[in-house]
């Protein structure tokens, strides 16, 4: 399997300090990054966190088709979204405090307590959610549409 690259060059301090993360492997883009706009609450520019919300949610779409495929079922649209939140970390410093995943789809071949199955099985399947089964709290709203 391939090893996937994005790289960060940044300049300064924490709070005077800014950066661009760039998508190395793919050269998909190059996105200005620093800690006040991260944790401002209108976002301008991108984020760790809205980048981890973008790997999570494609990881789980796949994961979802999979699972809804494994069940017999035929994914015909998957909307999904994940929405990442940065809090503090009780041990001092900042921390991923929650994930939600929201899902709506259409599906047919399957009954909604199969959906829910495949949706409940894909959280807990897909390697993003592996990779971030620190957060404290993964919340998933799967619902057919």
């Amino acid at each position: 399997m391939p090893t996937r690259s994005a790289r960060t060059l940044w300049a300064g301090g924490l709070e005077d300090g800014s950066g661009q993360v760039e998508l190395a492997s793919s050269g998909a883009g190059k996105f200005d990054v620093s800690f006040p706009r991260r944790v401002a609450d209108t976002a301008e520019g991108t984020s760790p966190e809205e980048l981890i919300g973008a790997a999570h949610s494609s990881c789980y779409s796949m994961a979802l088709s999979a699972e809804i495929a494994n069940a017999g079922g035929t994914p015909e649209n998957l909307d999904v979204t994940a929405d990442v939140t940065l809090g503090p970390d009780p041990a001092g410093g900042f921390r991923i405090s929650k994930i939600k995943l929201t899902v709506r789809a259409t599906v047919s071949g399957i009954d909604a307590q199969a959906f829910d199955t495949a949706a409940n099985a894909a959280k807990d399947g897909c390697p993003v959610s592996k990779a971030l089964a620190g957060v404290a709290e993964v919340e998933l709203d799967a619902g057919l549409s």
